[in-house]
């Protein structure tokens, strides 16, 4: 009763309580000797009575069809939308970063060296030295802008902790000094000539070799021994790129030398890199180097040939040679220019998008025993099973047997001229590019 009632409009309620009045006022009169004034007024009130009700019938029948009445616009303004209904923005690092990139790895290992050598170290090895125990090869971080017709300015710099930073830093001049953990650092600029001639000023690896200084873009764990004794590790200079066109490129060099941000003499070192890919399938880059690198003299420039070949037959292989020859140095008791040379041969076959399996041969001659300490031969052959994992962490186990022609191998407390090695590595990767953040 009272949800209905609540239902009667206002003007219908007041129409009702007038006819009750009304009512109640004609029966009082009713009873009385009616006088000529009192007549006329009832008979006003009741005309007045029967208006109200014809209104209030017109009313009830108006409220029982008509259809409800549409609510009021709401302004945008004052519409409140609880938190829990907008959906949050999703910002990711790429969106934050702009046209800066970040990327990197860690690469750890446990090497096994069947030779059991009482130091702890594995022979003739850059990266990898670590004999019988838990390592850290290198943890990177990169942080990239590539420089574009958009915005021809662009920077790269690489930081670097672990044994290969310390192995590639060495050499220098200034010793493991301010430049310690700094595998790159460069900026660039591409010169509107051409197609784009790219320019970058700084430290950067060398274009020499087939295998580089971070272990997951190489096909094996390992570093082999060209890597590591036949070619440098970095420079610092100028270098200029232009790309004629999907088949010919050439990089040009100006830098203080070999492995040295602070020079080792005042000469310079020139350099150039052609490279060359006559199909889809086929890619040759040749680098040449010239320049002094003996300490406080010019007088005997070092001459460095380098060879890559990569040939890709199938989706699944892929083969790869490489060759050195560098020569010009001098040496005490050796009349003409020392000289050293090498060759390796690489194969890989992917089995499927989780597995690949890799192996490398190589041999190298020190003649003079310039760059290993020890004129040798070296034969080595390496094989890697390589298994990705969630598509960030790759892991490798690597079996590898090196073989001289001098007792250059520790075992236990003595020498020997041979040595194997069982490596399981680790190695997890982000990129910002990727979305991996």
């Amino acid at each position: 009763m009272e949800k209905a009632f609540m239902k009667i409009p206002a003007s219908c309620f007041l129409g009702l309580v007038i006819s009750l009045s009304a009512a109640g006022v004609a029966a009082q009169t009713s009873d009385a000797q009616p006088t000529p004034a009192s007549s006329t007024q009832v008979q006003q009130l009741q005309g007045e009575i029967d208006e109200l009700r014809t209104e209030l019938a017109a009313l009830k029948q108006g409220s029982a069809t008509a259809p409800a009445a549409a609510p009021a616009p709401t302004s945008a303004s004052n519409l409140v939308t609880p938190a829990s209904a907008v959906a949050p923005a999703h910002t990711t690092l790429s969106s934050l970063l702009g046209p800066t990139t970040l990327s990197g790895f860690v690469d750890m290992y446990y090497g096994v060296n069947f030779n059991h050598p009482a130091n702890l170290t594995s022979g003739l090895r850059s990266f990898d030295g670590g004999a019988n125990q838990f390592d850290l090869n290198m943890v990177e971080l990169v942080i990239d802008k590539a420089s574009d017709a958009a915005s021809r300015t662009g920077y790269h710099v690489a930081l670097g902790y672990g044994q290969a930073m310390n192995a590639v830093n060495a050499s220098d001049p200034g010793g493991l000094g301010f430049d310690q953990y700094l595998k790159e650092a460069y900026f660039s600029y591409l010169a509107p000539v051409g197609r784009g001639l790219q320019v970058d000023f700084g430290k950067f690896v060398t274009p020499a070799g087939a295998e580089v200084i971070e272990t997951k873009d190489d096909w094996n764990y390992s570093r082999g021994i060209l890597f590591s004794y036949a070619i440098p590790y970095y420079h610092f200079g100028l270098r200029a790129k232009y790309t004629f066109n999907g088949k010919y490129s050439l990089t040009c060099f100006v830098v203080n030398g070999w492995n040295d941000v602070v020079d080792n003499n005042s000469g310079k070192t020139y350099g150039a890199t052609f490279g060359w890919n006559p199909t889809k399938t086929v890619a040759v880059a040749q680098t040449f180097f010239w320049g002094p690198e003996t300490a406080g003299s010019n007088a005997t420039p070092r001459q460095l040939y380098d060879t890559v070949v990569t040939f890709t037959p199938a989706s699944k292989l892929s083969l790869m040679a490489n060759y050195d020859y560098g020569r010009g140095d001098r040496m005490t008791g050796i009349a003409n220019p020392v000289w050293w040379s090498g060759i390796a041969g690489y194969v890989k076959y992917a089995v499927n998008s989780h597995y690949a399996v890799a192996t490398r041969y190589e041999y190298y001659n020190d003649k003079y025993g310039f760059t290993t300490g020890a004129a040798q031969h070296i034969n080595g052959i390496t094989g890697t099973l390589e298994r990705t994992i969630a598509s960030r962490i790759i892991a490798r186990l690597e079996f590898r047997r090196d073989q001289s022609t001098q007792p250059v191998f520790v075992r236990g407390n003595g020498l020997t001229d041979s040595q194997s090695t069982l490596s399981a590595g680790l190695v997890y990767t982000f990129d910002t590019k990727e979305g991996s953040n």
